[in-house]
């Protein structure tokens, strides 16, 4: 077998990490350094918080802990930018960050909010990605132990669906899985059961992984082809949209790769790495500069290449094997 091909990839691999060294947001060279290179990364660690992206998602917060408007208001609100803050390797503790998620908590634990929750032909009907991202962040803020932490965990346990993931359709017929409702519970619920040994959220979060590798991270499950368009288009942040290198990263969260069931979506993914090593975004973005719905305060990369977005899909390889 020719080796030209595996160390092309070294190559390229080698020419995409070097390129998130030397990155501005010291989150990003920390997580890099610990999860590709396996070194200690002490001094970016320390250095976190002054990232721009990250301090721009933790400015203008509010005597209340939020800022402004409800928690979930897109994608300005205290749970989208705890959301993207922990993606950004914010430390565990933080003190503004803590009372941001309070308000998240607030709102999702809400009597309000639970009654938006119906069993309907026996499936509870509920977007699991609002807990999934919340139980994330609160995990990587250290606070696996808090109760209200449990209880998102406990909730998507109660609520995921016989075929291993998670719906809002309201639809009384609709009886498979979203996608977009079962990536960030199955990683959120990986996170949780490895800081917790707690074997529930374990075994649901292996139940939504197999969801995900039934359908071969991207395909549909009856005719083999791509599952949705949109699965292909490379974004981030994803938010709460499913796309294969999201599929693939959550994936790693549960421990679930290598799976033989991966290997298209990772040698798709490595088809679209350029010769510079790096992953370019696909797609209209998600997020619109100044708006007050769908504004992001980090500002994101509109277009080009995506250093977290190639960081994820680095993860995700590596944890495959490809």
């Amino acid at each position: 077998m020719s080796t030209a091909a595996p160390i092309k990839t070294e190559a390229l691999d080698a020419a995409a990490i070097e390129w998130l060294l030397g990155s501005g947001e010291p989150g990003i060279r920390l997580q890099t350094r610990r999860d590709l290179l396996g070194e200690d990364a002490a001094e970016d660690a320390a250095r976190v918080l002054e990232g721009p992206w990250l301090s721009a998602l933790l400015d203008g917060q509010q005597n209340d802990g939020g800022f402004g408007g409800h928690a979930y208001l897109k994608w300005a609100g205290a749970h989208w930018r705890l959301v993207s803050a922990v993606e950004l390797g914010l430390p565990a503790g933080e003190p503004r960050a803590l009372a941001a998620y309070e308000k998240v908590l607030d709102w999702l634990l809400s009597e309000g909010h639970r009654k938006n929750v119906r069993l309907i032909n026996d499936r509870w009907r509920r977007c699991g990605s609002q807990e999934g991202n919340a139980l994330t962040v609160g995990v990587r803020m250290g606070l696996s132990s808090d109760e209200r932490v449990r209880q998102l965990a406990t909730n998507l346990v109660a609520w995921q669906w016989p075929d291993g993931g998670w719906n809002c359709d309201k639809e009384p017929g609709a009886s498979h899985s979203s996608f977009n409702e079962t990536v960030t519970p199955m990683g959120g619920l990986g996170l949780y059961a490895e800081a917790t040994g707690d074997p529930g959220p374990a075994a649901a979060a292996a139940r939504a992984a197999d969801f995900i590798l039934r359908h071969e991270v991207y395909k549909s499950h009856t005719t083999g082809e791509v599952g949705n368009p949109k699965w292909l288009e490379l974004r981030y942040p994803p938010y709460w949209r499913y796309d294969i290198a999201q599929g693939m990263l959550m994936l790693t969260r549960v421990k679930a790769l290598p799976d033989p069931r991966a290997a298209d979506a990772a040698a798709w993914l490595r088809g679209q790495q350029t010769e510079d090593g790096r992953w370019r975004l696909v797609g209209s973005p998600m997020w619109k500069p100044g708006s007050q719905m769908y504004r992001d305060p980090a500002r994101w990369e509109r277009s080009g290449a995506s250093q977290m977005l190639t960081l994820n899909i680095l993860r995700g390889l590596r944890a495959q094997g490809a």
